[in-house]
């Protein structure tokens, strides 16, 4: 049974580790984060499209960081839109596709029909083992994209089939999720300095 001062605990436990996992991104992996964020803002200065997925928890990551790039992060922001699509969204695409295809196939058979050379793909994955990932990335190379990886772990299969990985360097899956949703914040804000003005 939960009570408050167990839960106190586990609080202040979870915040702890979030807090090393952060400073061990920090410290192993920051080229890797400046590196992703570099490729988007190139990727918007070439007049290039965004398109982002994930599963589960990192679907909602994904459309979370393509609102903030459409909308904006900072209410006080006057930038631009930056033009970016989640792939999670479109519930006809996705049934679609995974009755007729595959689960496996539902962001690959997006990708042939709507991205072209040198868009952008942007993958979040806990594990970077995810099946459908794996045959996006695929995708993406065929047709001549950049790909940016947010993995966790040990970066599974996924760290060696993109352009940038930014490995989370965590076991637990909300730990990593947690952190994250800290690198698109990052990443929308650096953004919002490099694309100040409408």
């Amino acid at each position: 049974m939960m009570d408050r001062d167990r839960a106190y605990k586990i609080a202040l436990g979870a915040i702890a580790e979030a807090q090393r996992t952060t400073e061990r991104l920090a410290a192993e992996s920051f080229d890797q984060l400046w590196h992703g964020f570099e490729i988007l803002r190139d990727t918007f200065q070439a007049d290039r499209h965004v398109h982002v997925c994930g599963n589960g928890g990192s679907a909602s990551d994904a459309q979370h960081f393509v609102t903030e790039l459409v909308v904006r992060l900072d209410s006080a922001s006057t930038r631009r839109p930056l033009p970016a699509t989640a792939l999670t969204t479109d519930t006809s695409i996705l049934t679609a596709a995974s009755n007729d295809l595959g689960f496996e196939h539902v962001f690959a058979r997006q990708i042939e029909a709507r991205a072209r050379r040198d868009d952008l793909l942007v993958l979040i994955s806990t594990s970077g083992n995810s099946p459908n990932l794996l045959v996006a990335a695929g995708a993406a190379r065929m047709q001549g994209m950049k790909t940016v990886a947010l993995l966790g772990k040990n970066g599974g299969r996924l760290k060696s089939m993109v352009d940038c990985a930014v490995v989370v360097p965590s076991e637990s899956t909300q730990r990593i999720q947690e952190v994250h949703a800290l690198c698109l914040h990052l990443w929308c804000e650096w953004l919002e300095a490099e694309f100040p003005v409408a």
